[in-house]
């Protein structure tokens, strides 16, 4: 679905634009040989851009639905192995095999978790010290140089509206 109307070479380049392994030189090749004013390629380029939007929008609540769908199905997941590792335990069956499968409950691996109960003593604390951006970034404003940092200068970007 087009939500414009595109003349032929663009509807070419758009095509082009929706395969996932189209060559960049191509599509590149192929906008250089459209004829025409720059507004008239402007229009164009922000035509397909508009249409490539909507497509990866639409493509990102499509990916969105499919993501809560597989969070169900994680939440039932997790419900069954943990009703079945209550059984188990409740029945003293904590190992066995079926011609399926073998089931097994054991610790688990990695560090044990760690739980403070209280205040804890200087020798066990450490001191993080991190760069105040904020500061630094204000000072440099200002106009005063600083030896250790400098402000990069602002890029640039296209906008259509």
């Amino acid at each position: 679905m087009s939500i414009y109307k595109l003349g032929e070479e663009w509807n070419q380049v758009a095509e082009m634009l929706y395969e996932e392994d189209a060559d960049e030189q191509c599509i590149l090749d192929t906008l250089e040989s459209i004829e025409g004013e720059i507004e008239d390629k402007a229009d164009g380029y922000a035509k397909i851009m508009k249409e490539l939007e909507y497509l990866r929008d639409a493509r990102k609540l499509e990916a969105e639905r499919l993501t809560k769908n597989a969070k169900i199905f994680d939440n039932r997941i997790n419900f069954l192995k943990a009703n079945l590792f209550n059984v188990m335990k409740s029945t003293g069956k904590t190992k066995f095999n079926t011609e399926l499968f073998s089931f097994n409950i054991c610790q688990n691996g990695g560090k044990q978790a760690l739980t403070i109960d209280g205040e804890v003593p200087e020798e066990y604390t450490k001191i993080i010290v991190q760069n105040d951006n904020d500061k630094i970034r204000q000072v440099l404003e200002s106009g005063k140089n600083l030896p250790f940092a400098h402000l990069e200068p602002r890029g640039e970007s296209l906008r259509i509206k």
